[in-house]
């Protein structure tokens, strides 16, 4: 069985916890880990885990929000560390090494009971992966910080059962926000941030009759609202306000299964 949840989603951190049981074996991916080590014990206390049940940590690229405290997680519960080559000459610590695991666009990984497939994807980070997952059975995508679409993602993305989509920004609110000029031009710009009208064109070219479970995350909490983002999204699908989780900053959601 293959389910996910998110420990939180926005600017001040991002997590996404991946789960795979098959048996009695069970895998835990912790992708990001944009938080303090304190603050992320204490989130995840809220689904009644503890750092040691993480199996693997995925940084997907080095900004302070998906780092966090990655490379403590790993040295302390002793576990691998992936991570781009790019991303790991940004953030690399000597005293991680033994435990760092380097990850390339189109080669998938075996981390326990998951199939791993990093893809690349554009963004202002040193060799940024996002990445596509399966326990076998299901497949989800995850996509949360890209600034523009590309037929090599929308490949990743297709015949995913689950897909947590970055709708960062709404453009009227980038826009008209107080940011300065030079802050607008990068969130919006080709390796920035997606707005909800980029996520939706995605998510039509990769719309499928299984797609069960659709997330918003990653929004910005000035230039964006969770009902701009479900609206984009569900003016592809046709659905309801209650068939998007949007995740929140602070509690992210809870798991969702893919059974």
């Amino acid at each position: 069985m293959l389910r996910f949840c998110s420990l939180g989603s926005g600017s001040t951190g991002n997590a996404t916890l991946v789960e795979a049981s098959s048996g009695n074996t069970t895998t835990r991916l912790l992708i990001d880990c944009g938080f303090s080590l304190r603050e992320l014990t204490a989130r995840l206390a809220r689904i009644d885990l503890a750092p040691e049940d993480i199996d693997a940590v995925f940084v997907t690229h080095e900004h302070g929000d998906h780092v966090g405290c990655a490379l403590t997680l790993a040295r302390r519960q002793r576990i691998p560390l992936w991570t781009s080559q790019g991303t790991w000459r940004a953030v690399g610590d000597p005293a991680a090494q033994e435990w760092l695991r380097i990850a390339r666009d189109g080669e998938t990984l075996a981390v326990g009971e998951l199939q791993v497939q990093p893809y690349t994807v554009p963004h202002d980070a040193n060799e940024p992966l996002q990445l596509r997952l399966s326990d076998g059975d299901a497949c989800l995508g995850v996509l949360t910080d890209a600034g523009s679409s590309t037929a090599h993602l929308v490949a990743h993305l297709q015949g995913c059962d689950a897909l947590l989509l970055e709708c960062n920004h709404d453009l009227e609110m980038l826009a008209n926000s107080s940011y300065p000029a030079s802050l607008k031009r990068r969130v919006g710009g080709r390796l920035g941030h997606l707005s909800n009208e980029t996520a939706a064109e995605i998510l039509a070219a990769c719309l499928h009759d299984r797609l069960r479970h659709l997330v918003a995350a990653h929004l910005s909490q000035q230039n964006n609202r969770p009902e701009l983002a479900v609206q984009a999204l569900n003016a592809v699908t046709g659905g309801s306000a209650d068939d998007v989780v949007v995740a929140d900053p602070r509690l992210g959601f809870g798991w969702l299964s893919l059974r």
